[in-house]
Parts: C-alpha cells; structure tokens; sequence
C-alpha cells in the first residue's frame, strides 16, 4: 500500500489536483470580486439599494428587535433572515466562473485538435475501422468484422474495407 502511495504521489496526481484546487480558489476570488465590486453596484442604483449585499427580509427579529440599518447588524442581533442580495451575487460568481471555465476549455480544446492534426494523430483515428457494429437484427454490439452473429447467429453483411 505505500508503493501505491508513492506511486500516486510521484506520477503528479495529488501535485495536479493542488495546482488545480489553488489556481481554481484564486480565480474563483477574481470572480467574486468582479461580481461585488464591479456588476453589482450598478444593479444595487437600479434597484435603488445603496449596497446590494443589504438587500435581505428578516424572518424573525432577533435582541433587539428591528429594523436593522445593515444585514450585519441583523447577524449581530441573532435576527433570521433571508439574504437574496448575498444570494445574487453568489449566483452571479457562479455564472462567471462557469463561462470563464467554458472559454478555457474550449480554448484547450482547440488547441488540443490543432496538435493532433499536426502530428497526424486526428487522421489515423478517422482512418481505423470501427471496433463494433451493431447486428441489423438484434441490434446486439459486435465485432466489427464479425461474419456472424454471436447472439442471434444471424448472418452479417461483409464488412467494408478501408
């Protein structure tokens, strides 16, 4: 068990999931802070809250009871409350971070079929025969090449030479 251990620790992957974890923790602070300083203050005049983030309902007044001026002050009088304003931004964080996330990997992928045809890699794979078929009467998988049927023992059309 601990050659295994260090096997998985020498081949990368624990080094990998922490470059991803950090890397992907710092991004998703860049995030956050575009949500919280620059998308929302624009929404927050149109909606006519000063500060988005104070954008909540209380449920139940807490010591002292309400109102309250901010939803930190609620907090500190152990009101409950429904945070919608916090909600939004997260949700906004999310959004962001997603289509960044999509633009990344779209980005990597691209990248990724231009070197496969470069070195020839996409061209070979267009080229092989598929590995199964299905059988046009039972439509169970089989070989490829495969005369016969191996479920039904049906007879199969000859396969096509590439």
């Amino acid at each position: 068990m601990i050659k295994e251990f260090k096997k998985f620790l020498i081949h990368g992957n624990l080094v990998d999931l922490a470059i991803g974890f950090t890397v992907g923790s710092a991004f998703s602070t860049v995030a956050k802070s575009l949500v919280t300083d620059i998308i929302m203050p624009p929404i927050s005049v149109l909606l006519g809250s000063a500060n988005f983030d104070n954008f909540y309902f209380v449920i139940k007044n807490g010591n002292p009871s309400g109102p309250y001026e901010s939803l930190s002050e609620a907090v500190n009088a152990n009101a409950a409350t429904l945070n919608i304003g916090t909600f939004v931004n997260n949700v906004f964080s999310l959004f962001i971070v997603a289509v960044a996330m999509f633009f990344v990997i779209k980005t990597i992928n691209k990248f990724d079929s231009e070197i496969q045809v470069i070195t020839g890699k996409k061209d070979d794979a267009k080229k092989s025969d598929p590995t199964f078929k299905k059988c046009p009467f039972c439509l169970t998988n089989i070989p490829y090449r495969a005369s016969k049927c191996s479920a039904c023992t049906s007879d199969q059309p000859k396969a096509k030479k590439s």
